[in-house]
């Protein structure tokens, strides 16, 4: 659409330049709703213990199996420009809370499609997102009602955590095993501070190797280096290792400006190879004069003091990443070095054992053993790639779950319980309000059952059955009844020790809100023309609108 309006005259005013095209009103807000809840609709089958994956195949041909639902929407080829803001729902509930990214995108979705019957009844969408605000934040007042405090370090509580996240995924059988990893790798580099506790996750490295199973996974209280011992001549183990941490090359330093040098005699050129060699073997005696017995080194050694380092019985280590050295660092208690001349004993990080092993067909190092480190290695295994990558966005999500928790230490029980307890209680609540905000305030009520009926659905059971029965149990104060997806049936959550942590349902609540009261205050949308763009008719035919 390239000209809007015309004056008096009938002159036409050009406004937007060739080939843009605009939606208005009805048809914009049809086209953002109906594209948002498709997004809902591609990922709600992933939802829960039951849930479906995903093949995903990228324009490389590259294929990722997951039922994540941040990494789904990551590696799928979105067009559309509302569609586009339900996966920005997904990448901030991952990165802000690790789980809960499929059920926030479910919930936005819903909300979106409750609203639509609402517009088709006259109801101004401003009013109706003014109402789901009001419905969001008594939803929260009503979840602290079934919230349980729980202690922040108490390890049965946090691998129960770990073990409801990671049921949905495809690690589900070695749930139990990777859930402790998780809890012991957080608490071996959580940190306290007037009284809270925070968790920073960079801390633990993660290092995935084909081979194996999942449960053949280990936790390494140290850092484990993919890199190799650089000569053959040293020792492959080292007990109680005195550690160099160095960020200097180990070799001649290169004049910073253009230098000749003229040589007149066979014997200066003797000399000259001789005051090299010297200087290099100053270096490997400064490290052995600190009582180092293991150098790791960010840039490169030098072939000749790999000569010396050897003979002297010192494990040595080459162009290491510098993020592995900041965690050789808090793990080892040592501190890096700039120059060789700088360092002494005091520099000197601590380990029971440092050794090269095999791990299929590569030689990696491990240091392990660290007096109580602020730095910890996971190292994840499994029979295909594709498994290992699974279990690396699990673990990844067990981790923020366990981190979650130790933030902010309050729980709620699982399966479908908590959104369930608020619909009923917002149904009732709705009463008490007059005019259109009652309306918006069922119908959020009525998206929050959303999620129970994706987990009875992906369970094969009836929805309808199941959404009554539910109700039926919570309005006779049943509050922790949920959706028992592996046995099929309704069940009392409190017996089954299914939890969650309260951080992600308040950030599903939230995000899924915003969200959908952003996508329906848009009633304009001006798409410009593309070079690129592909045929109309695609959603709503707009151009580029479509999902690949």
């Amino acid at each position: 659409m390239s000209q809007v309006g015309t004056t008096p005259e009938g002159v036409p005013i050009i406004l937007l330049k060739e080939g843009t095209r605009q939606s208005r009103g009805r048809d914009a807000q049809r086209n953002n709703i109906r594209a948002a809840k498709l997004i809902a609709e591609i990922i709600q089958t992933s939802l829960g213990p039951r849930g479906m994956d995903k093949m995903l195949v990228d324009s490389l041909g590259d294929i990722t199996i997951t039922n994540d639902g941040a990494t789904i929407l990551k590696e799928i080829d979105v067009q559309h420009p509302a569609a586009k803001m339900m996966v920005e729902v997904a990448k901030a509930t991952d990165s802000e809370v690790g789980d809960g990214t499929t059920s926030s995108v479910v919930l936005a979705g819903a909300l979106l499609e409750k609203a639509e019957s609402l517009i088709d009844d006259d109801i101004h969408p401003v009013i109706i997102a003014e109402g789901y605000k009001k419905a969001s934040k008594k939803a929260m007042e009503f979840l602290t009602e079934i919230t349980i405090n729980v202690e922040p370090k108490d390890k049965e509580i946090l691998e129960k955590i770990a073990n409801t996240s990671m049921q949905t995924k495809l690690v589900s059988i070695e749930a139990t095993d990777l859930a402790k990893l998780a809890v012991d790798a957080v608490l071996a580099v959580i940190e306290e501070k007037n009284g809270t506790f925070r968790v920073n996750l960079d801390n633990i490295k993660i290092e995935k190797k084909t081979g194996g199973s999942i449960s053949d996974s280990e936790l390494v209280s140290g850092i484990i280096l993919d890199k190799e011992i650089v000569h053959s001549g040293m020792p492959r183990k080292i007990e109680n290792a005195k550690i160099a941490l160095i960020n200097e090359a180990l070799e001649i330093k290169k004049t910073e400006f253009e230098a000749k040098l003229n040589i007149s005699s066979p014997n200066q050129i003797k000399s000259f190879m001789e005051e090299e060699n010297q200087m290099l073997k100053d270096m490997s005696n400064k490290i052995k004069s600190t009582g180092a017995n293991v150098v790791l080194c960010q840039k490169g050694i030098d072939d000749i003091i790999q000569h010396y380092l050897s003979k002297e019985g010192i494990l040595a280590v080459r162009r290491i990443k510098e993020s592995d050295m900041t965690k050789l660092a808090k793990a080892t208690g040592g501190r890096i070095v700039g120059r060789v001349d700088d360092l002494n004993d005091t520099e000197l990080g601590l380990a029971e054992n440092v050794e090269e092993r095999r791990v299929e067909e590569d030689n990696w190092v491990f240091i392990e053993g660290c007096k109580n480190p602020k730095a910890i290695s996971m190292l994840l295994r499994g029979g295909t790639q594709r498994v290992i990558d699974e279990a690396d966005r699990s673990m990844h999500d067990a981790l923020m779950v366990v981190k979650d928790v130790i933030e902010k230490p309050k729980i709620v029980y699982g399966g479908g319980a908590p959104e369930s307890f608020i619909a009923l209680k917002l149904r009732d609540w709705s009463k008490s309000l007059s005019g259109r905000d009652q309306l918006a305030v069922e119908k959020f009520a009525d998206a929050m059952e959303s999620i129970p009926l994706a987990l009875a659905r992906n369970a094969g059971m009836n929805p309808i059955d199941t959404i009554t029965q539910l109700r039926s149990k919570q309005s006779k104060g049943e509050k922790f009844t949920g959706v028992d997806v592996i046995n099929g049936t309704i069940a009392d959550f409190e017996k089954l020790g299914i939890i969650e942590p309260v951080k992600v349902k308040e950030q599903i609540i939230k995000s899924a809100t915003e969200t959908a009261n952003m996508i329906l205050r848009i009633d304009n949308v001006v798409a410009s023309s593309r070079s690129s763009a592909p045929p109309q008719g695609g959603m709503g035919g707009m151009p580029g609108m479509g999902m690949e």
